[in-house]
């Protein structure tokens, strides 16, 4: 089969389209036909060299495809040949063909594409793992979220509002602010606005805080909590440590905490999948949540893919199509 590897570290130029032997699958896995895979800012990490997979997982990089069953292990059950499917694996996904563990994997609803729902399982499982069962979201609940336009961004903005809770997100630009508020955000142009005086002349305060920059927000995010809020970073796209006045937090009885997703125990893992395959893809099916694909690739095209991600001009997710 036709996969994307990364025979040295470097920029998007080392992805090399390889033919390479098709997976075997396990006696708990299925073997799927990948008709696409989403681009994550953990990707470059692996292309880089600073981020590898998990022992066991496969060389080549992609952390969530979708696809159709090709065939199930002896001890698979509730799936057949021929399911569509999205899932969140720990790496393989640039590929035509994936072994997946049968526990990672969710239905894709009738009325999303099976290409677009490539972008579904990480952004998914992520907001799940860490704004509602670190963090605490729930319905009412103010949410604020930091790249309000990127992929976790978007869907952040989708489940939130579908359940009741008010959005703030900060963003670069004008293009930006006005697609997170046609998914139902408050936009912030955090390049023109200070984002601590916009949340509390508007609400006081927010609850949960999903960040992506981490760096010198991390006291800004503190001011901008509510008693009782909790902040959520997933990223430190900054590069930079962060420091925050302890009194401040303590205070206000708030807590931050910072996770990963991709290296956790595959139990871990697959708790999170069933809660997303139970909570958010029937606000897929529902029409209530819509997947928001800003550019698909051909696979053969994945250093072009991974140029954009870098580049930050996009909004929603950014995909390779087998």
């Amino acid at each position: 089969m036709r996969a994307i590897t990364i025979p040295q570290f470097g920029g998007p130029e080392v992805l090399t389209l390889s033919d390479i032997p098709e997976p075997s699958p396990g006696r708990n896995d299925v073997l799927v036909e990948v008709a696409a895979a989403g681009i994550n800012r953990a990707d470059i990490g692996q292309r880089q060299g600073t981020y590898p997979p998990p022992p066991g997982a496969p060389d080549w990089p992609g952390m969530e495809l979708s696809g159709t069953i090709l065939a199930i292990g002896d001890d698979v059950t509730g799936w057949h040949a021929g399911d569509r499917i999205c899932a969140l694996i720990p790496g393989g996904a640039y590929a035509e063909r994936a072994a997946v563990d049968a526990r990672l994997l969710m239905p894709v609803p009738a009325n999303v594409d099976l290409v677009d729902a490539a972008g579904i399982p990480e952004a998914a499982a992520t907001v799940w793992a860490n704004a509602v069962m670190a963090a605490g979201l729930v319905a009412g609940r103010t949410l604020l979220v930091h790249g309000g336009s990127s992929g976790i961004g978007s869907l952040a903005i989708q489940y939130a509002t579908a359940i009741g809770s008010r959005v703030f997100v900060t963003a670069g630009s004008a293009d930006k602010v006005a697609f997170c508020e046609s998914l139902g955000a408050i936009g912030i142009n955090y390049r023109e606005q200070d984002f601590v005086e916009v949340i509390r002349d508007a609400v006081g305060g927010v609850d949960v805080i999903l960040d992506i920059v981490g760096g010198d927000y991390l006291q800004r995010n503190v001011e901008s909590l509510n008693t009782g809020g909790a902040i959520a970073i997933i990223a430190n796209q900054s590069g930079k440590p962060g420091t925050f006045e302890i009194g401040s937090l303590m205070q206000k009885r708030g807590r931050i905490g910072a996770t990963t997703l991709r290296a956790r125990p595959i139990a871990e893992r697959a708790e999170i999948i069933a809660a997303v395959d139970q909570e958010m893809m029937p606000l897929f099916a529902d029409g209530l949540m819509h997947t928001v694909t800003d550019t698909v690739f051909p696979l053969a095209e994945a250093a072009d893919a991974h140029r954009l991600m870098e580049s930050s001009r996009h909004m929603g997710k950014i995909l390779l199509k087998m």
